[in-house]
């Protein structure tokens, strides 16, 4: 037997005796069942309550406008048919259309794909998701994008308004007109919509308003630092005026209703032509209103045939006005009764009109640029009702003129022009030493030249370098050198010399250009051979300061401080019957050799001015051979007569065709020519 049969035949004998040894084993009896226990039925658990969650402002919210749930911007498609808030309105007038406009909803940003259901106001989530936390940036119905935004960028999506120039004016070329006067059935009102508070305070840069070609407009109202955004001025929660802020400058403002009397001193004029100065910029506003009403009725009338009255709480606003009466009667303002003989010209003004009351805050959203609407709706109808009427404001604060709006489409202000033409240019200046590129402005702010509010008070300068490299001052604490920064020119005796330096006198030379003094070089006048901001000629002496009796010898004791205007009323106590500031004169001289020593020093010197300027083309004609002219208002001022007329026609005043055959003598002339005329005092 081998190994493997003999190790199976042991494992079966082990079997066999394990299956033995159990078979002999007695059996046990099973033990008896333990009964289980009645099941108590188990109580009820009570229902834990719902954590309370607090929502931060949730009550300030419920007071609000946005808050309402009763009021016509959220009920006003409970009864259509479907009953939804269509695309075209739900961005603004529901919560699920302003998150699919922002994409929160997962579709595309920047447009509303679908109808939002009824019955919705703007709640939190509205304003508070992942899309508004980095939202900076909004496009105008004009299509202009506006960048740099903050928080204010949320409610300026909806505060913007529907319509702009640039919808009127497709409007106007759809219907296929070209004359401003004819009338079309092709031509419906356009309405801004309503509380474009945003298109108002953006100004020209939005295009909110219709703006007339060919004129320049404000650009974005700015406030003093703190109180310029949506956010700032208003309550985000209940959207109510932070009024209490406004009195820390305005006094006697405690209610809203009060600021309607705020006017600042950067809107020191008469632009309703009432002779109140005074009154509130919403009363100005108001005033300016009125007589484009008029113009507009007047036109309805006799220009385009029917005429037309207004009611703001009725669509479409404009209406046939039946029986004359200038008012729109309740059985006139109805739908079926729309005004219906629109013209370009009409339907602009009318636009405008609805622009100045649909933003009931637009005289402090942006006063300026909507009493710029409107004097140019009043112009474009009629002309001669703006006789009375004021559009501009004084210099410093005219952010519609070109010493303000030249860098619009670069952006911002070179460092070369920024203390002059920014409103943080100068304060940079004096606590730098420097220039530097500036953001664009709307005209100097109160922080240009004051360093404290609400104290107001000034910076303090002592002496101002002018480009001649003198240092001059009116006095170490005089604030008249604070005008002195800017009112200096931009070249000297000194720039004119380094220009001409090593050259003939007569000979012409490509390396000359023009040299312009600048604008308004008052303070370079003031202090004569001090200065040299003229051309001072060798061998020749020259006055230098112009010494007034005091207390008028300096800038601000001359000159109102804000509105600019010279105090001619003060000017009467020495000079008396002088009827024109022109008329007068403190020497008897005949500085002209007219015979005349009773003219004014200023028909002195324009009697000068003109025998200069025929010297210059004379001279130009024959010496430099090439005719000359001089346009005031066209850059680089002197030009290449063509046609030898002795005048810088339009087809003349052009930069391609800016005068180059400059001669050292020529040039010295046609410097002091151009600085005689650019200080017009």
């Amino acid at each position: 037997m081998n190994l493997k049969k003999l190790l199976l035949a042991f494992g079966l004998l082990l079997l066999s005796l394990a299956l033995a040894a159990c078979g002999a084993q007695p059996t046990a009896a099973p033990a008896a069942a333990t009964p289980c226990p009645t099941p108590v039925e188990c109580p009820e658990c009570p229902k834990c309550p719902e954590p309370a969650v607090e929502v931060p402002f949730q009550e300030l919210w419920a007071s609000s406008g946005h808050a309402d749930a009763r009021a016509e911007a959220f009920t006003h498609w409970d009864e259509a048919d479907p009953k939804e808030v269509p695309v075209a309105c739900a961005r603004c007038h529901s919560t699920p259309g302003y998150l699919d406009f922002l994409g929160v909803d997962g579709s595309a940003a920047g447009t509303v794909d679908k109808a939002a259901p009824i019955g919705t106001t703007v709640t939190c989530v509205a304003c508070h998701n992942e899309a508004t936390l980095v939202m900076d940036r909004v496009v105008m119905p004009s299509g202009v994008e506006i960048t740099g935004l903050g928080r204010e960028a949320r409610c300026m999506q909806c505060h913007q308004g529907r319509e702009s120039t640039v919808s009127v004016n497709e409007a106007i070329a759809k219907a296929g007109l070209t004359d401003e006067d004819t009338v079309s059935a092709d031509l419906s009102f356009k309405n801004i919509h309503y509380l474009a508070a945003a298109a108002t305070q953006f100004g020209g840069m939005a295009m909110g308003g219709y703006q007339y070609e060919g004129k320049s407009y404000d650009a974005k109202f700015a406030h003093v630092e703190g109180f310029d955004t949506c956010v700032q001025c208003h309550n985000s929660h209940t959207l109510e005026l932070k009024v209490e802020a406004c009195t820390t400058c305005h006094t006697g403002v405690a209610s809203k209703e009060d600021l309607k009397n705020v006017r600042m001193k950067g809107s020191e004029v008469d632009y309703d032509g009432d002779g109140n100065v005074t009154e509130g910029i919403y009363y100005e506003l108001e005033g300016v209103r009125e007589v484009l009403y008029q113009a507009i009725q007047a036109y309805g009338k006799n220009k385009a045939g029917t005429p037309i009255a207004y009611d703001a709480a009725a669509y479409p606003y404009f209406f046939i006005d039946t029986n004359g009466n200038g008012t729109a009667d309740p059985d006139e303002a109805k739908s079926d009764n729309r005004y219906n003989a629109w013209t370009p010209r009409l339907l602009k003004a009318a636009y405008n009109y609805q622009v100045s009351i649909k933003d009931p805050g637009a005289y402090a959203h942006g006063g300026k640029y909507v009493i710029q609407l409107l004097y140019d709706s009043i112009e474009n109808l009629n002309p001669d009702l703006v006789a009375s009427l004021h559009r501009i404001d004084a210099g410093h604060f005219a952010g519609s003129e070109e010493a303000f709006r030249h860098w619009d489409e670069e952006g911002a202000v070179p460092g070369s022009c920024s203390k002059c033409h920014s409103a943080t240019g100068l304060p940079f200046y004096l606590k730098e030493g420097v220039t530097a590129s500036q953001p664009l402005s709307n005209g100097l702010l109160c922080t240009t030249c004051h360093d404290s509010l609400p104290e107001f008070t000034r910076y303090a300068v002592k002496e101002v370098q002018f480009p001649s490299g003198a240092k001059l001052s009116f006095g170490e604490t005089a604030d008249a050198n604070l005008c002195l920064q800017c009112h200096q020119g931009r070249e000297s005796t000194l720039s004119v010399n380094k220009l001409i330096a090593g050259l003939d006198d007569d000979i012409v030379s490509d390396k000359l250009r023009f040299l312009n003094i600048h604008y308004f070089a008052a303070g370079a006048t003031r202090f004569g051979t001090e200065a040299k901001g003229a051309y001072e000629y060798e061998g020749k002496t020259y006055n230098g300061l112009f010494a007034h009796v005091e207390p008028y010898s300096q800038c601000t004791q001359c000159h109102d401080t804000h509105g600019l205007e010279v105090k001619a009323k003060d000017c009467a106590t020495c000079h008396a019957g002088i009827e024109e500031l022109e008329d007068i004169r403190m020497s008897t001289t005949d500085f002209d050799g007219d015979g005349d020593t009773k003219e004014g020093i200023a028909g002195e010197i324009a009697t000068l001015r003109e025998a200069l300027y025929a010297a210059l083309q004379n001279y130009a004609s024959k010496v430099a051979g090439t005719a000359i002219a001089y346009h005031a208002q066209a850059y680089p001022y002197f030009f290449v007569d063509t046609n030898g007329n002795g005048v810088a026609d339009p087809e003349e005043a052009k930069s391609e065709n800016a005068f180059k055959a400059w001669t050292p003598r020529l040039l010295r002339a046609a410097y002091n020519y151009q600085y005689a005329t650019k200080d017009p005092g």
